[in-house]
């Protein structure tokens, strides 16, 4: 379960290294095919610095995660974890109520089955 636990981590780690990159450095071209019939096209320009500073908060979530993967207290590992875990849950799950519900499913469902296998453990 320990294994299992720190993969899913990884995962939802790895994703919000990804959404930071699209979000801070894509936002024009991975952004619009992403976000493809969400935004209009001509929005993504004025659009850019807010989807960047988004994308930092994204990367900010993604290195709570990484770091709980590198503490060697077990318990303290897991504080850290569920932290920003809940975090991303709870931000998936607003996002699927104020954006799409897309969001739940690709944000806090992810989250939310690592922070599961996280209390099982």
């Amino acid at each position: 379960m320990e294994i299992l636990s720190k993969i899913l981590i990884a995962v939802v780690a790895a994703e919000h290294v990804s959404i930071l990159y699209m979000e801070m450095f894509a936002w024009e071209t991975l952004g619009k095919k992403t976000f493809k019939g969400a935004l209009k096209e001509e929005l993504f320009k004025p659009t850019k610095g807010l989807a960047a500073n988004q994308g930092l908060y994204n990367g900010f979530l993604a290195a709570g995660l990484i770091w709980s993967l590198l503490i060697s207290d077990a318990a303290w590992s897991s504080n850290i974890a569920l932290f920003f875990l809940g975090c991303v849950s709870i931000a998936g799950i607003y996002g699927a109520f104020s954006a799409s519900r897309k969001i739940f499913f690709v944000q806090a469902l992810p989250a939310i089955l690592a922070l599961v296998v996280l209390l099982l453990k």
